[in-house]
C-alpha cells in the first residue's frame, strides 16, 4: 500500500471512529441558563488561598470530610480507605476499609460513621471499624452510585444516587448525556426501609438537611442549580428550585446547624459544555477522545455559602493554578472549614468567615 493510500485510510478510519463508535448514552438536546458574572456577589477573591492540606501521601481523593464528637477527622479515598487524622489534621491511621469509594460521610447520633460509597451503597461503621451494609437499592435495583447523605433530627438519613445509569467511573457519561437519571432516597434506620424521596433529578450530588429537620437541600451539578425537597412542615411533599443558574457545577453541599450551608464548586461552568448543548454529536464525539484531552474541570477553588432561602452570604475563592482543587465537599466545625477534593491528595483546613 502507498503512503498516500496509508494516510487516507487512516483518516477514514479515524473519522468513522469518531462519528460512529458506538457510545451508551443519547445525550439530551437542552438549553443551559445564563451563566452569571464573576462580579458583584461572585467577585473573584483570595480568601481559600491560606487553606492549609493535610493528609499528603496518604491517598488520592478525599471527596468528603466529617469530624467526629472529639474532634477527629475522618477522610475517605478512593482506593477505599477511610483515615482517621487527630484534631489538628495530623497523625493519621487506617480507620476502616470499604472495599468501595467512599464518597459522603456523615456521623450519627450514635457515633457511628455513614458513608454514601459509590460502589457499596450506604455503608454504617462502628466506632471500632466495624462495617454494615445498610442499603444497595430499592426494589431489586441497585444504585447507580451512591454520593452523598446527611441525618435528619429524627435519625432518617437521606442521599443521593447520583445517576442510576452510570457508575463512578463513567460519571462523565451522565453529564454529557444530560438526563435527569439521579434520585434523593431516605434510610429510616428503625424499620431498616429505603424510599424514594424525589426522583428525575440531573446528577443528584450533595445533600443537606435543615437543622430543623424541614427541609433538605440537594444539588443538581449537571443543571446548575440546587433544588429544596420539603420532607415535613406545611410543604411536606413539595419540592422547589432554590437556585438557578449557578456559575459553577455544584458538588457537595453541608448545613453548619446555624443557617449557612456550604456549596462546594469542583470548577466553575466552561463555555464548551454550555455551546455544544444543542449539539448531541459532537459531546459523543467528545467521550470518543481518549480521557486526558476531554474537557477536565479547571484548577480552581470556589466556595459559597449560603442561607437556607438562596440568598448568599459567603463567597470564598482561590483563583491560583496551584490552589486547593478540585473542592468537592466542605464541613463546617468549631470554626473551622474542612475541604475534601475528589482529585487531590490530601484534604484542606482553614478558618470559616465570621
Amino acid at each position: 500500500m502507498k503512503k498516500n493510500e496509508l494516510v487516507t485510510l487512516c483518516f477514514v478510519l479515524l473519522f468513522l471512529y469518531l462519528f460512529f463508535w458506538p457510545v451508551s448514552i443519547d445525550p439530551a438536546i437542552w438549553v443551559p441558563p445564563a451563566s452569571p458574572d464573576f462580579d458583584d456577589q461572585y467577585a473573584p477573591n483570595a480568601y481559600l488561598a491560606q487553606s492549609k492540606i493535610f493528609g499528603m501521601g496518604d491517598g488520592i481523593g478525599p471527596e468528603d470530610v466529617d469530624l467526629d464528637g472529639d474532634g477527629n477527622i475522618y477522610a475517605g479515598y478512593e482506593e477505599g480507605v477511610i483515615m482517621r487524622y487527630g484534631p489538628e489534621g495530623r497523625d493519621g491511621g487506617r480507620f476502616a476499609d470499604t472495599g468501595g469509594r467512599p464518597l459522603g460521610l456523615e456521623f450519627d447520633q450514635d457515633g457511628n460513621l455513614v458513608v454514601a460509597d459509590a460502589l457499596k451503597g450506604l455503608l454504617s461503621i462502628s466506632p471500632d471499624g466495624e462495617i454494615t451494609t445498610l442499603t444497595t437499592g430499592m426494589t431489586g435495583i441497585p444504585f447507580g452510585f451512591a454520593d452523598d447523605l446527611d441525618i435528619a433530627p429524627d435519625g432518617k438519613i437521606y442521599f443521593s444516587d447520583a445517576s442510576a445509569k452510570t457508575g463512578i467511573n463513567d460519571y462523565r457519561y451522565d453529564i454529557v448525556e444530560h438526563r435527569p437519571h439521579g434520585a434523593l432516597y431516605v434510610y429510616d434506620p428503625v424499620h431498616e426501609m429505603t424510599s424514594i424521596v424525589e426522583d428525575d433529578i440531573y446528577f443528584a450530588n450533595g445533600v443537606a438537611v435543615s437543622t430543623d429537620g424541614n427541609f433538605v437541600l440537594i444539588n443538581e451539578t449537571s443543571e446548575y442549580r440546587i433544588r429544596k425537597v420539603w420532607i415535613d412542615g406545611p410543604f411536606r411533599g413539595k419540592s422547589e428550585i432554590l437556585m438557578d443558574g449557578l456559575p459553577g457545577f455544584p458538588d457537595g453541599i453541608s448545613s453548619n446547624g446555624k443557617g449557612i450551608y456550604w456549596i462546594a464548586f469542583p470548577s466553575r461552568r466552561q463555555p464548551i459544555i454550555d455551546n455544544l448543548a444543542d449539539n448531541p454529536v459532537l459531546r459523543k464525539l467528545i467521550l470518543r477522545l481518549p480521557e486526558a484531552i476531554q474537557p477536565a474541570p479547571e484548577r480552581y477553588g470556589f466556595v459559597l455559602g449560603i442561607d437556607g432561602d438562596g440568598n448568599i452570604v459567603h463567597n470564598l475563592q482561590d483563583p491560583s493554578p496551584d490552589s486547593f482543587s478540585p473542592i468537592t465537599s466542605v464541613e463546617e466545625h468549631n470554626g473551622m472549614l474542612y475541604l475534601g477534593s475528589l482529585t487531590y491528595s490530601g484534604f484542606a483546613i482553614i478558618k470559616a468567615p465570621e
